[in-house]
């Protein structure tokens, strides 16, 4: 016998639409708890078996329960009063759930201490409901390993097609768990398209912020120089809701220091459906039209958008050093340094306490840990742990100086840009060296079904001209299509 929901519970639910049926009584934060849990065991862990979610929070009814008593006596706190938020599993929660980055060693690593944005979430009213599945280590453990795989959690699977089509980078689940409406937001961290190419993939809306915007304390490291956490939701709006509660100046995190009076506690602000009319858009065109991830006539389409909605579109932008052979020292050098780093401070009683450590334990376990093998991690073994080797000092500069000054903030200049428009997220890697923002949004649906999108990317702390960007082109298309996850997955085309 199946449980009955309120016929207020629906697909596509956005924080408006709750938040408005709470303070009207039509439904409660715990109803609403129950909704999700009840969809995550119908088809994340059972019938097409998505496989997004590593673990459900056991308090979160209880928190739920305790938010809808503090909004009948004191009111909302705000608008994520009570409303459900799952995280990657890089991110550190001081409650009963597990932090592993998806694997075996770290399956029992309970942290004593919330990461500073799961901080600012708590504040804000919001229920941590869950950790959800990633790419072990952010695909840092293996060449081999297929996007969204982890040795605790499994393959995460794309609720809009079958086993075989692709679900983006390492923050996989989180980008799955919202375009399957398992939860109404979830944060997830990127190095480099481990965001954007979920959020692309999967057909919602990911946020890659400038770096030092969202702390990175309490996060299980990859680089010092391009991490951040970032949101994902099925419209723009609630994305930038989300965005806004997670920034803040962090005494703990350098990195967030340049954010103050730079950042924005409400990005909602900039929500304007007119908000292309005048914009000066660059369109980057040089692509190969044989990824899998292009379709040249939906981009096409695209950017006719853009034109029909009054921006003024600038065709064949140049950015010199978009195809330079790109160094990849710091991901080399910062992740043997930062990883480390993080192992050596864990609690004695799990298993590992260095990368060496590691490789080992895996190798123990044999074919159950290592599906794929560990090849990048015994890649990185040997490698000094003092940041001082030249060639990552130089990769350090260079990085900064193609993917800034004769990257982004060229082609912004040169062009007089507002922003920079994407096929896909072919953007990532020259956005994530400079550590600047990008926004990944969809675009249409390919024959077959498989999901297209776009990314807005600008210059430091531009969050807020390409929320307004984001914003008015997806309430002048409304692209979005939930998925049919009735049928095993997929969408009608």
């Amino acid at each position: 016998m199946e449980i009955k929901f309120n016929t207020f519970f629906r697909e596509e639910l956005t924080i408006q639409d709750i938040q408005a049926g709470m303070e009207k009584g039509e439904i409660t934060s715990k109803e609403l708890v129950m909704y999700y849990l009840f969809r995550i065991a119908k088809y994340d862990q059972d019938g097409p078996k998505i496989n997004s979610i590593l673990e459900i929070n056991p308090d979160a009814i209880f928190i739920a329960e305790a938010l809808d008593y503090e909004r009948t006596i004191k009111g909302a706190r705000g608008p994520l009063h009570g409303i459900p938020v799952l995280l990657k599993d890089n991110i550190e929660t001081k409650d009963s759930m597990h932090t592993s980055a998806g694997t075996l060693a770290l399956e029992n690593n309970i942290s004593d201490k919330d990461a500073f944005l799961v901080e600012q979430l708590r504040k804000a009213g919001a229920i941590i409901l869950g950790k959800t599945n990633m790419t072990e280590l952010a695909n840092g453990m293996s060449s081999e390993m297929w996007a969204g795989y982890s040795a605790r959690g499994g393959q995460v699977r794309n609720p809009y097609g079958d086993a075989d089509l692709f679900v983006g980078g390492s923050s996989s689940g989180s980008a799955v768990a919202v375009a399957a409406n398992f939860t109404v937001l979830s944060v997830g961290t990127e190095t480099d398209a481990s965001i954007l190419s979920p959020a692309i993939q999967n057909s919602v809306v990911g946020i890659k912020p400038t770096v030092g915007l969202v702390s990175r304390t309490g996060t299980i490291p990859f680089t010092y120089s391009q991490d951040t956490a970032g949101p994902f939701a099925r419209t723009v709006t609630d994305a930038a809701i989300l965005l806004g509660t997670l920034t803040g100046v962090d005494p703990l995190d350098p990195a967030t220091f340049k954010s103050e009076g730079k950042s924005e506690q409400d990005y909602s602000i900039y929500l304007d459906s007119n908000g292309l009319k005048g914009a000066r858009i660059g369109v980057f065109n040089t692509v190969s039209n044989e990824s899998a991830e292009y379709d040249e006539e939906l981009f096409k389409n695209a950017i006719q958008i853009l034109s029909d909605e009054e921006a003024m579109v600038i065709e064949d932008i140049d950015i010199p050093s978009f195809h330079r052979d790109w160094s990849w020292g710091v991901p080399l050098y910062e992740l043997k340094h930062s990883l480390d780093n993080y192992l050596s401070k864990l609690p004695p009683q799990l298993p590992v306490h260095s990368i060496s450590e590691l490789i080992q334990f895996n190798k123990s376990l044999g074919e159950k840990a290592l599906k794929y093998g560990q090849d990048k991690l015994e890649n990185r073994e040997h490698i000094s742990n003092t940041l001082r080797n030249p060639d990552y000092l130089n990769a350090k500069l260079e990085d900064l100086y193609f993917s800034q000054e004769q990257g982004i903030d060229y082609a912004l200049k040169k062009f007089n840009l507002d922003a920079i428009l994407f096929p896909s997220y072919i953007g990532s890697t020259i956005c994530a060296k400079a550590g600047y923002p990008s926004i990944a949004l969809p675009a249409g649906y390919m024959k077959g079904g498989r999901p297209f999108g776009i990314t807005f990317a600008g210059s430091a702390f531009s969050e807020g001209v390409l929320i307004k960007l984001t914003y008015a082109f997806e309430q002048a298309t409304k692209h979005r299509k939930s998925p049919s996850l009735e049928n095993d997955g997929g969408i009608e085309v």
